[in-house]
């Protein structure tokens, strides 16, 4: 099939959301003779099957989940030497790379549309201990709190993220990390020094509520770090409070650098946040680095 489209669905994505989406779209395509449905039963099956379906000539892919989702199935374009463009169907929690990108990742009709017409942008994705992401990948606050995440029950989507960062305020000690960009002369020295939170960005949101990014694009070649000191309590709560409409970036506490790639030292091998998943470090020191241009995305140009 040489024009197949294949759907990729996360059914478990948005705490079962993605199961009622998934079964929208199988509606909405089950008069194309072209598509052909994938469905994940466990963790990683996301790029398991994009690699099936780049074996099998997909032509395009639809990805169905939230930014672990198509952080995923993005992991398998990358990989490839061929890269047909990659659709994306909101049904996860933050949904944060679609904001970034424009793409209509709630309306699965638009969506379909854009594929039809093969309108499509080039954009960025990032590179870190031989691992692919989307949005960004995060040191200290934020892993500490998607491992509170695991925990908090009766909440779902963004409540729930925002929930979990107000109850790790007042304990979260900060991390040890020196930062390093090169030969730029405005960018990070490689000092190590005590931070709250340290975010490489490839796009501008980041835990479904927060813009913690808000320089970054995704076409520029260029990933963005946004360095947080540590802080009191209450002075915390306001710069997460800031954070949601990016307006942290004005403060004190924050350094902002833009870089094409960034060495990050550590005292022991950190675990670290990728486009929401938690992964140990193989050593002490990562290359963070961008891909420019590397995925053909499904959305309106001019977004």
């Amino acid at each position: 099939m040489d024009d197949a489209i294949f759907v990729i669905g996360n059914p478990a994505a948005g705490g079962g959301r993605g199961a009622k989406v998934l079964e929208d779209v199988i509606r909405r395509t089950s008069s194309r003779g072209n598509v052909v449905v994938c469905v994940t039963r466990g963790p990683g099956d996301e790029t398991r099957l994009a690699n099936r379906a780049l074996a099998r000539g997909a032509s395009a892919l639809i990805a169905v989940g939230g930014d672990g989702t198509w952080s995923k199935v993005a992991a398998a374009l990358l990989e490839s030497e061929r890269r047909p463009p990659l659709a994306l169907i909101a049904a996860g929690t933050g949904n944060d790379f679609a904001k970034t990108v424009g793409a209509p990742a709630r309306d699965i009709e638009r969506t379909l549309e854009l594929v039809d017409s093969r309108e499509t942008r080039s954009v960025d994705a990032g590179k870190v201990d031989d691992r692919f992401f989307l949005v960004c990948c995060g040191f200290g606050f934020d892993t500490a709190v998607l491992q509170r995440m695991q925990s908090v029950r009766g909440l779902r989507g963004s409540a729930r993220y925002v929930y979990a960062a107000l109850r790790e305020l007042p304990a979260y000690r900060g991390i040890e990390v020196s930062l390093a960009g090169g030969a730029d002369a405005d960018g990070p020295s490689d000092a190590p020094r005590r931070l709250l939170l340290l975010v490489i960005a490839n796009a501008q949101h980041y835990g479904g509520t927060f813009r913690i990014a808000p320089n970054a694009k995704l076409n520029d070649g260029l990933l963005d770090a946004i360095a947080l000191a540590p802080l009191g309590t209450l002075a915390r709560a306001g710069l997460l409070l800031s954070a949601t409409g990016g307006a942290h970036v004005s403060s004190p506490a924050v350094t902002e650098y833009q870089q094409p790639c960034f060495d990050v030292k550590f005292a022991t091998p950190p675990v670290y946040n990728l486009d929401g998943d938690l992964f140990q470090a193989k050593s002490r020191t990562l290359r963070v680095e961008c891909l420019p241009g590397a995925l053909e995305i499904f959305a309106p140009a001019a977004a």
